[in-house]
């Protein structure tokens, strides 16, 4: 995972609270003490390059009884778990998110519904950590199962956002603690010490879905773009 070195620094709120502090849950010692507070929300991003690439595939097949579509179903599912550890995918990064196996019908003019079939569909959901190979990986899903997969959508993001959240978290710090000092002189009040302090974090994903098959012989390409992870704090400063 790569940080982009340009942070965006956003200013959510800011308040200035000069009364009693009730309903704040701050300690009994500050709450006595602390009866006038500065109030700052601030929000820090980080941008990130994704380090990994999740596939949501799907093995469906319609047989003319459930057993004969969950077995041609089961055929086809270990193709595309071949593959998968063909394609050095660890096998605790992918894994069976449903099995179903129901009756299909077709609708006669003037008549009852007739079972025409039985679908029987494995869906699965796979994470490629190596996202070079992603596009790979798609294609060679694509060839095992033949007709009977699809590829429901393919979604660069994040594995691990420790050190993206830690480059937004002292960007949001840094930015309502210069917030705070700037109103504080321009009041000509002194920052007291922090009574009260709150964090939300959220990393910012882009979907990207990309087609079931190849198109003129050309490889499936999986374009991982950027993302935001993003930090916000409010804090309360006694007065």
């Amino acid at each position: 995972m790569k940080l982009k070195n340009s942070r965006t620094f956003v200013i959510s709120a800011i308040a200035l609270s000069l009364f009693a502090g009730a309903g704040l849950a701050v300690p009994a010692s500050a709450a006595e003490t602390a009866t006038h507070y500065i109030t700052i929300s601030a929000t820090g991003s980080t941008s990130v390059v994704p380090d990994a690439v999740r596939i949501n595939a799907n093995v469906s097949v319609v047989g003319a009884t459930s057993k004969e579509a969950l077995a041609s179903a089961s055929t086809s599912s270990a193709a595309v778990r071949a593959v998968l550890v063909a394609n050095k995918i660890s096998k605790k990064d992918f894994s069976t998110q449903s099995i179903t196996v129901y009756p299909e019908y077709t609708y006669p003019a003037n008549s009852n519904p007739v079972i025409s079939g039985y679908r029987a569909s494995q869906s699965f959901n796979i994470v490629v950590r190596a996202t070079a190979t992603a596009g790979d990986v798609v294609d060679a899903i694509v060839e095992a199962g033949g007709d009977n997969v699809q590829i429901n959508g393919v979604s660069p993001f994040v594995l691990d956002d420790t050190k993206a959240t830690v480059s937004a978290r002292a960007a949001a710090v840094k930015t309502a603690k210069a917030k705070a000092k700037t109103y504080a002189s321009l009041l000509g009040i002194k920052l007291g010490k922090i009574i009260f302090f709150e964090e939300s974090s959220t990393p910012t994903y882009y979907p990207v879905y990309a087609s079931a098959a190849k198109a003129d012989g050309m490889a499936t390409q999986v374009d991982l773009g950027e993302q935001k992870v993003t930090v916000s704090v409010t804090i309360h400063w006694a007065l």
